[in-house]
C-alpha cells in the first residue's frame, strides 16, 4: 500500500466531500460525522464529479440525477446509477488524510 497525503482533516468540511487528484486520479474524499472515506470522484451513471454533491448517512448523492453510493462500498443505493464506484483506503494521521488509489476496498477499477 501506498498511502498519499491529499488534504489536512480541516479541509473535509463536515458532511461534505472535497475532491482532490492523487496520482493522476480524480478523487473525492467525504466526512460523514467523525468517519472519512475515499472513492472515485466519478458517477458511474453520468460521468459527472460526486465531491459536489450533498453526503449524508454514510452516502453521497449525485447531484446531477440523484444517484446515491455508499461510502464503505462503492455500490449505488438509488437509481439511476446501477454501477459501483472504487473506494480507497483513507488513514488519518495527526490533522493530515492519506489515501492510498492503488488498493481499491472493493475491487471496482478506476475508469
Amino acid at each position: 500500500m501506498t498511502f498519499v497525503r491529499v488534504c489536512s482533516l480541516d479541509e473535509v468540511p463536515a458532511d461534505e466531500a472535497l475532491g482532490v487528484l492523487v496520482d493522476g486520479l480524480e478523487v473525492a474524499v467525504a466526512r460523514d460525522g467523525d468517519e472519512v472515506f475515499a472513492l472515485q470522484d466519478l458517477c458511474s451513471h453520468a460521468a459527472v464529479s460526486l465531491s459536489e454533491g450533498d453526503v449524508a448517512n454514510c452516502t453521497i448523492e449525485c447531484w446531477l440525477h440523484g444517484s446515491t453510493f455508499d461510502l464503505r462500498t462503492g455500490k449505488p443505493t438509488t437509481f439511476p446509477a446501477t454501477e459501483p464506484v472504487a473506494t480507497f483506503p483513507v488513514e488519518i494521521r495527526d490533522t493530515d488524510v492519506y489515501v492510498d488509489v492503488e488498493t481499491t476496498l472493493n475491487g471496482v477499477t478506476p475508469s
